[in-house]
């Protein structure tokens, strides 16, 4: 074992895709943590299977985003069957372009979540001390003081900062005794991972339901495999250990006797909960992914929920460490995600309590009702554009939180949105490009559009090498034809221009429709909290 520190800044527990992410962020920012796991290494064994169009954005600006899409495999929507019959197809494909590089759901299972992640911290320097378990900790006057234990051997190590990402079962939750209010589903549920003999001819994720349960296939990155997620029969909740044998007839039953089955890579039982924490911060010590929340697999929402937990936290952490930012950054981190793992919870507890339900009025609003209504709420380019917007998260927004600030008469987009994905002709370089790709650098981002003199941009640029050399980039747009969608987008007319400041994690902070040092100056420091 690679021998541990006695101090480090930032102490990570649990090295799922969560702490992984939260590791990864910190060395974007130029923080190396510290980052343990209880288990023996990387697992190949993964519940986590679907990775949405935000996730797939903070691998882009991560620069691993080729490995990614090259080891996973889109879907491009969903097909509903009543057994054998379909009933209801929803492509969202369409839905989503325009909107971002990524328009589907990208099925790569969490356990390549995770070796891409660790490949990111090996090239980084950064290992993973497996087989380290958090036994203890107490804060300090200026950190946290924990002990770990590796095998038979306890080390003492201080941090000044503590991040638990150690799952639904979370030690560090525990022991900050802070509730985890929630339930468990009644139903057990089984998995398997299996290759189709008679595999379907699309790329859709294929849900069946029928009067006595339910099975969703998902495809995987290998040829004609597949994952199901059925729920088990009421006969075998006893059975300790039941086998993809004896839930075939059952599966055959609900798919209306059409699968063949080929090869079973993997299969277990498990339960599903639905829980959330009633704090993601106290003190020195925060919470993230399933430690601080947990709910049913409906719509893919949860592993990408973790990573987001980290991307928000992670330049928040990152700027008070680094002397950047004042310490009163971190409590944004809870106000700002909470908000958002409660709705989820809760629209994710309502669909599935429906799609697992066997009732009589259940199974009829599924057969008949629900179908209809699909059909018919498909039909509205709006609304599917909406639902992607919202499986996708890049819905999300941030509007209410304290650390934005918007002071533009526009209303399409305001700060606290995510930053929208734009093409754009940068007339600098002569070259096709993208907003995004102008927030690709760790930091924040200064974006002016419009009319803006060349003095006052002289006068930004020296603005920002004098105050905030380390952490604040700066590109200007100027008026022309081809970026006419942008200033469209952003509601700049003719003669006006507008100033934005883009967070780290992409989303905008500051949007004005002057351009002043002094306004923007007093966000970063009275709002943002940039000290020094």
């Amino acid at each position: 074992m690679i021998a541990l520190p006695q101090h480090t800044q930032v102490l990570i527990i649990g090295a799922g895709p969560s702490g992984l992410m939260m590791a990864a962020q910190l060395l974007r920012h130029g923080v190396i943590p510290v980052i343990i796991d209880s288990k023996q290494g990387p697992t190949n064994q993964s519940k986590a299977l679907a990775v949405q169009t935000r996730s797939l954005e903070i691998y882009r600006q991560m620069g691993v985003i080729d490995k990614v899409l090259s080891e996973g495999k889109p879907a491009v929507g969903a097909t509903i069957h009543w057994q054998d019959k379909e009933v209801a197809s929803l492509p969202l494909a369409k839905a989503g372009e325009g909107l971002t590089p990524f328009p589907y759901i990208l099925m790569y299972p969490q356990n390549r979540n995770e070796r891409t992640l660790l490949d990111y911290l090996t090239l980084n320097c950064c290992p993973v001390y497996w087989n380290t378990s958090l036994e203890s900790f107490k804060e300090i006057s200026n950190g946290v003081e924990v002990q770990l234990r590796n095998g038979k051997e306890t080390f003492t190590l201080t941090s000044d900062w503590l991040v638990g990402a150690d799952g639904a079962h979370s030690v560090v939750r525990k022991q900050l005794g802070i509730p985890f209010t929630g339930d468990t589903y009644q139903h057990k549920f089984y998995l398997a991972d299996i290759k189709l003999a008679n595999s379907f001819t699309d790329d859709m994720v294929h849900l069946f339901m029928a009067d006595n349960g339910f099975a969703g296939f998902f495809l995987m990155p290998e040829e004609n495999t597949y994952r199901i997620v059925g729920n088990l029969p009421p006969a075998f909740n006893d059975k300790q250990e039941p086998d993809l044998k004896d839930v075939m007839p059952h599966l055959q039953s609900v798919t209306g006797g059409t699968v063949e089955i080929s090869q079973v890579n993997w299969f277990t039982i498990y339960k599903l909960h639905h829980r959330m924490a009633e704090k993601f911060h106290n003190r020195r010590c925060f919470l993230i992914g399933d430690a601080a929340h947990t709910h049913s697999p409906v719509g893919g929402q949860g592993m990408n929920t973790g990573l987001q937990d980290a991307y928000n936290l992670a330049w928040k952490l990152a700027g008070v460490v680094n002397g950047q930012l004042a310490p009163t950054i971190l409590n944004s981190y809870a106000e700002e995600r909470m908000p958002i793992a409660k709705e989820l919870l809760r629209t994710t507890d309502r669909i599935f309590n429906v799609v697992t339900s066997q009732s009589w009025g259940s199974n009829l609003l599924k057969r008949y009702i629900m179908p209809a209504a699909l059909k018919f709420f498909w039909k509205n380019e709006t609304r599917r554009i909406d639902l992607f917007r919202k499986i996708s998260q890049l819905e999300i927004s941030y509007r209410d939180s304290k650390i934005n600030l918007h002071l533009s008469h526009g209303s399409k987009i305001k700060a606290g949105d995510r930053l929208p994905y734009l093409q754009i002709f940068d007339e600098k370089k002569q070259q096709q490009t993208d907003i995004h790709a102008w927030c690709s650098k760790p930091g924040f981002t200064l974006i002016t559009m419009g009319e803006i003199k060349e003095n006052m941009l002289f006068a930004l640029a020296k603005w920002i090498t004098q105050q905030y050399p380390v952490g604040l980039n700066f590109f200007h747009l100027p008026f022309s034809e081809r970026n006419q969608s942008v200033f469209d987008a952003f509601e700049v007319r003719p003669g006006q221009r507008k100033g934005l400041i883009v967070r780290p994690d992409m989303y905008i902070g500051y949007i004005n429709d002057v351009v002043e040092i002094e306004m923007l100056n007093n966000y970063l420091r009275k709002v943002m909290g940039f000290v020094g």
